[in-house]
């Protein structure tokens, strides 16, 4: 999958949540991808149904979940979605989080066989991807699948990305929205969202890589971080904070809004971030 086939802005959302209806909306405001998150099983049977609403936008998953579901399942997926819908379906896979799996042992040998068997079912390398923020799973994802998939991440991370993996691989950051000008209202409500993953050592771990401290680590979050991790005010000012990750050298942007009507701020946000490219 090239990667300006993705466009430069899309949207994550947890995959429960995501209608035809809306994925339709969000192709025509011009969003060029919708990540499903929320570890959608391999077996989810929604992908089609967003797929046949759309005509061009890219489904990806963000991420499958290696220890809930087989790769020989995820392949099966893959194929039966990409003889119906060419080209528009990104398998994204990841370890999940060693705190919730029981079975959480080595995961970076468990993502290696999980590509050695996406290999043999012959799911191409340039048509999946994997979450990754430590550099030894960000090197993965470039060596065996499009690129990687930051989550929870700063435009400091995706510079190291970038400069770590050269400029050829896929960097598609996920970034927390809340478009709102009240700063104590929109700090509740992403510090509401973010406090949760400070309690899973891969996401504290890449945080301090970034430059954030005990201080700022420590739950509920510091300002400072919450201000890092959720870009809030205008339409205007999260639309130029998004782009610090382009700028930084990511390839795509999945924006997340934070807040009871995602769909009423993507649309105000889709002329501007367009205007940004």
């Amino acid at each position: 999958m090239a990667n300006d086939q993705l466009g430069k802005f899309g949207v994550w959302r947890p995959y429960s949540m995501v209608t035809p209806e809306k994925v339709r909306e969000l192709e025509e405001l011009g969003y060029g991808a919708v990540w499903l998150g929320s570890s959608p099983p391999a077996d989810w049977d929604g992908y089609e149904a967003l797929l046949a609403g759309s005509d061009t936008i890219t489904i990806g998953t963000s991420i499958v979940n290696v220890w809930a579901s087989p790769a020989a399942q995820a392949a099966e997926t893959f194929h039966r979605l990409d003889a119906r819908f060419p080209g528009r379906f990104l398998l994204g896979i990841g370890a999940g989080h060693r705190e919730h799996t029981g079975e959480y042992t080595k995961p970076y040998d468990a993502l290696v066989q999980y590509l050695d068997e996406l290999d043999a079912a012959g799911v191409p390398k340039e048509r999946r991807a994997l979450a990754a923020l430590g550099p030894k799973v960000a090197e993965l994802a470039r060596d065996r699948t499009a690129g990687a998939l930051p989550y929870l991440s700063t435009p400091a991370h995706t510079a190291s990305l970038r400069k770590l993996l050269g400029p050829d691989t896929l960097i598609a950051p996920e970034h927390k929205v809340v478009l709102d000008t009240d700063i104590d209202r929109a700090r509740e409500l992403g510090r509401n969202s973010t406090s949760f993953y400070l309690s899973l050592s891969n996401y504290v771990n890449n945080l301090r890589r970034s430059g954030f401290h005990d201080a700022d680590l420590t739950p509920p979050g510091s300002d400072r971080l919450v201000d890092a991790l959720v870009l809030h005010g205008t339409a205007e000012q999260i639309a130029d904070a998004a782009t610090e990750h382009l700028r930084a050298g990511a390839d795509h942007v999945a924006l997340q809004v934070l807040g009871d009507d995602y769909v009423r701020d993507l649309r105000a946000l889709a002329p501007i971030l367009t205007a940004r490219v």
